[in-house]
């Protein structure tokens, strides 16, 4: 195998796990927050890599070239303009939904199961919070290309 043909076939690797990723967040409504940010370095690896074939391309290798565009355009229509979308409004409302879940949490004397589970919700809480502030940043380098 060449040098080119471990670097295609490495990118169709990357590719596949990136289709993977997509049609796993794609069908489900509640998302593991380790899937998500795995999706979004898959999207941004495989971006990278198509800038990179895109100008190191040999004029022979059109198969390539075709599947560095097919990855561009999954990457724009399905995942930037769909599931994308999808995933800032599912953690949008999580959030909403967690902060008044506290909000509304008694305060005063708790039990230590009480304790407990509000510490477990405040976790899952900033975690959100977190992986939404990256998601914005990614939303943001969308609209500065």
């Amino acid at each position: 195998m060449t040098s080119a043909d471990d670097v295609s076939q490495m990118f169709d690797n990357e590719l596949q796990k990136l289709q993977n990723l997509i049609d796993t967040v794609d069908s489900k409504l509640d998302l593991d927050i380790h899937v998500i940010v795995e999706t979004y370095y898959q999207v941004m690896n495989v971006s990278s890599m198509s800038v990179m074939l895109r100008g190191q391309a040999e004029p022979g290798s059109k198969s390539l070239l075709d599947r560095v565009r097919e990855s561009e355009k999954l990457i724009s229509k399905q995942f930037n303009s769909d599931i994308h979308l999808q995933i800032m409004k599912t953690l949008s409302d999580a959030i909403l939904a967690d902060t008044k879940k506290l909000q509304s949490r008694s305060p005063g004397k708790k039990l230590k199961e009480e304790i407990e589970s509000d510490a477990k919700l405040f976790e899952e809480l900033r975690q959100k919070m977190s992986t939404k502030e990256f998601v914005e940043q990614y939303d943001k380098s969308l609209h500065h290309d």
